[in-house]
């Protein structure tokens, strides 16, 4: 039986609506841990039925599986109820090796590749996928001489509805946006509960009507698990500095009976930038548990005190 359905929110000033929480597909890309079909396909459809209408996924997650197994699983769902966000950067050789190209004949390789594994004649959202990795320099310039004026187009032309970017760093979305027209970005781990780096460009994404798609709610892992021992903070064990804040933000947290990872989930959704939360998935368990923490109710009082306390910046919007 479906849940009750998800608040959503406009996608820039496109007429693309996405649930305010949407499912993440790398961990169904064996990201973590290797999944049978059978184990991500439910993932997937188990997603959907909690009310999940938007899909993230991209070519270099699994090597093309987290596209063929997020297809295979929607099949039969009506395609008009769904938005499908996929990315462009990489191409998948026969081999099954990976390599960069940002170049406008990438962008129209990608997407023709991508389409073939999901199975759908098309996507609703393409980015331009980490162009900082590697030759920060040479991809930069490459996607924004060629990716993105051949992402322009294959909008202009209603190929496709909305162009972004997508990386772990808020500074080269923000150099993107101020020279090219962009929809949304998709923004891994830079405003979270323990870190709020990016609200100045957060802020100008509010003022210019450009959506920010959030990852990383976690930090990798240690606004999940709590300060413990081998806590990860940016894919590394969390240095102490961090294990510290994450204690104190626990202590006040857990002091208005809400477990740390739920408050994580709930400010990261609290800036009037992001329209979606993007969280992974592996198992429909953890399907059920995102969806279940996404309808917790919050004391406003907590964030007050934490706010008060100096562990969240003092501009930072507090969740309604």
């Amino acid at each position: 039986m479906t849940a009750n359905p998800i608040q959503s929110a406009q996608v820039g000033n496109t007429e693309l609506q996405v649930t305010r929480l949407g499912m993440g597909t790398a961990p169904i890309g064996n990201l973590y841990d290797p999944l049978d079909d059978e184990e991500a396909h439910e993932t997937v459809r188990r997603s959907y039925e909690n009310g999940i209408r938007f899909f993230d996924t991209a070519p270099l997650y699994g090597t093309g599986e987290a596209e063929q197994r997020l297809g295979a699983a929607l099949r039969g769902v009506p395609r008009d109820e769904l938005v499908i966000q996929t990315k462009i950067g990489r191409i998948i050789r026969p081999d099954g090796s990976i390599y960069f190209d940002y170049s406008r004949d990438g962008v129209m390789k990608s997407l023709e590749d991508s389409l073939e594994r999901l199975g759908m004649d098309r996507v609703d959202i393409l980015l331009v996928h980490d162009p900082d990795v590697e030759n920060e320099e040479v991809h930069y310039r490459q996607a924004l001489e060629e990716a993105f004026p051949a992402l322009v187009d294959l909008r202009e032309q209603g190929v496709i509805g909305a162009v972004g970017a997508g990386m772990n760093q808020w500074e080269m979305e923000w150099e993107f946006a101020k020279n090219i027209d962009v929809n949304c970005f998709l923004l891994a781990g830079r405003y979270t509960l323990l870190e709020q780096t990016s609200l100045d460009f957060l802020d100008w994404c509010t003022e210019n009507d450009v959506s920010i798609f959030l990852g990383g709610v976690y930090n990798s892992g240690i606004l999940a698990t709590g300060p413990v021992s081998g806590a990860k903070y940016n894919y590394e064990d969390a240095p102490e500095e961090i294990l510290t804040k994450a204690g104190r933000l626990q202590e006040i947290t857990t002091r208005h009976g809400v477990p740390l990872h739920v408050a994580a989930l709930h400010f990261a959704g609290g800036h009037p930038a992001i329209a979606s939360l993007v969280i992974g998935s592996a198992t429909a368990a953890e399907a059920d548990d995102n969806r279940a923490i996404w309808d917790v109710e919050v004391p406003a009082a907590m964030w007050q005190e934490l706010q008060d306390s100096g562990l969240i910046a003092a501009t930072a919007p507090l969740p309604a």
